[in-house]
Parts: C-alpha cells; structure tokens; sequence
C-alpha cells in the first residue's frame, strides 16, 4: 500500500525549474533513499511533501491526502528531521523533546527516555550550548519517541559521529520492523545502502533511475583483483573491462556486471591463482551514472 505518492512533481521558482515532473512512490514498511548531489532538488521535494511550498504542476499526497490543503492533518502522523536542526536557546534538549512529542499527541516516557540513553544526550542543557551534532540529536530522539506512521529524514546524520550514525540506523530499522515508512535523503551512500529497499536517484530536478538495489547494479562494474601464473595478455581488448591497474600483488580492473562471465573465461587461460572480488557499491553507482550523464551533456553542472 502506497503512503506517499510524487506524481509529475514540477516547481518553478521564476524561471528555474527547480523540479521537472518527479514520481516518487513509498509503500507501507518500506524504505526509500533518495538521493543526489547539492542543488539536485532533495530538499525542494521533502518542503513540498511538508506542505511549505505549493508545486507549480502536478503535485504530492500522503496517506491519500494532498499535501499542500491537508497539511495540518497529515503532520498528525508524520516526524520530520532536517539537516540543520535550529532549537530555542533557551529551552533545555529535554524540553524540545517533549514539545515535539506532546504536539504529536504522544506520551511514551520510557521510550524518550531510552532514545536519550543511546544517543548519549544530556537533556538537561540548554539548546544554545549544544554543537550541532547535539541538535541532531534532540531532532532525532523527538522524531522516534513519536508514534510516526512516516519519517521524512532530510540528511539527519549530518554532524553525528559513526557511532551514533549507527544508533540512528538501529532506531530506522525498528521504525521499518513495525510497518512504518521511511523516506530517507541521504548523501553518505553507504547509510543508503545498508537501510533503503529502494532507491530514487534525483540529478538537476529530475528522477533519472529508481529500484532495489539489486536493480540499479546493472549500472555499476565489479572490482576484481587477479593475481596469475602467467601475465595476462590482451586484458584491455575485453569489452567491459576498465581502470586496469599493476599492483604487487597483481591486476586490479573493473567490470561491467553484463561481461564478468566472458572476463572471468580470459583471466582463467592465465592460471589463477588469486581471485578477489569486490561488489559495487552504491558510491560506484552513484558516480557512474554522473559521469557518464556528464559525458553526454558535455561538462559537469
């Protein structure tokens, strides 16, 4: 069941087209990364979804309501995290806290108090002497003390350390175990790749892929590492082989996922007698698909 539907998305600022026709759907359980470098129009989409800008054309609905007329009812049920999170200064991390949950209609003590517990916050002082990693903190912990059906996270790790970055990942994961959404804009690729079950890929204002992971790899190549009796020849020739490298301990190449069987048959002529593999990430996925869009527009934007 779809908790979020994005269909042909469009907002124009004068004559910048901010966002040209974006879809994007999220299902019950379900969670979705989005992502894209600076200025790609992550954050435009999420202040549309929350009902702060009006779309030019087209438009957004969660939980089957419209976005922009029903705002005050759906953020009844939806938690949000910005990437830079402001906070009264003169309210201790505490008080926030129980503003955003009580605003919720929630009353869940023993989880605030847990969430606090984990993100090793100290709730008793004042939002002006928190650092920024701190706010996210206060941000987070409100947003998972509240009983959410959907959390809209706009970079929320921004400014944490990988410890609590895994803290967060945990809280995500329990979100997703009791069957609420998630819509995740991220740009540190591996979160994306051990949380999402989807992926929408956002350039310059338009989806240009979405699907599983597993979907997108197509996109991607393999990193082998090879080490040979014999030096192998004619490598280079290989359709699908890049990057071709002289290490100590061999060769190290890429391959397009479509020809590793033909590459593998070649180097195994040579006597293997190391053979590494490495998958391709999400980085790898991410970067390819710029470069090669690049490519074809001739420069980078």
């Amino acid at each position: 069941m779809s908790v979020l539907e994005v269909r042909n998305l469009t907002k124009r600022f004068g004559k910048f087209t901010a966002l040209n026709g974006v879809n994007i759907e999220v299902n019950e359980g379900e969670v979705y990364g989005f992502i894209g470098p600076n200025g790609a129009g992550k954050s435009t989409t999420i202040r549309v979804l929350l009902g702060i800008l009006k779309a030019t054309e087209g438009g957004a609905k969660i939980f089957g309501k419209d976005a922009w007329s029903d705002a005050v009812e759906i953020h009844k049920r939806i938690a949000y995290v910005p990437g830079d999170v402001n906070l009264w200064p003169n309210l201790t991390g505490g008080e926030v806290i129980d503003l955003f949950v009580k605003l919720r209609g929630g009353n869940n003590k023993s989880r605030r108090e847990e969430l606090i517990n984990k993100f090793n916050l100290d709730p008793t002082k004042k939002c002006r002497t928190y650092s920024k990693g701190n706010r996210q903190k206060v941000a987070l912990v409100a947003a998972f003390s509240s009983d959410a059906d959907l959390y809209i996270l706009d970079e929320p790790t921004s400014g944490l350390d990988p410890l609590m970055e895994q803290v967060f990942q945990e809280c995500v994961m329990d979100a997703k175990s009791e069957g609420k959404s998630v819509l995740l804009s991220s740009h540190i690729l591996s979160e994306v790749e051990k949380l999402c079950d989807r992926v929408g890929i956002i350039r310059q204002g338009e989806i240009i892929e979405t699907g599983t992971l597993n979907e997108l790899r197509h996109l991607t190549r393999t990193n082998l590492l090879v080490e040979t009796k014999q030096p192998i020849t004619s490598l280079n020739e290989l359709k699908g082989v890049h990057d071709i490298e002289e290490k100590d301990q061999g060769l190290s190449f890429q391959v397009d996922t479509e020809e590793l069987d033909a590459v593998i048959k070649h180097v195994s002529k040579f006597g293997i007698v190391k053979l590494e593999s490495a998958p391709p990430t999400l980085e790898d996925l991410f970067m390819r698909h710029y470069e090669s869009k690049d490519e074809v527009s001739g420069g980078v934007s």
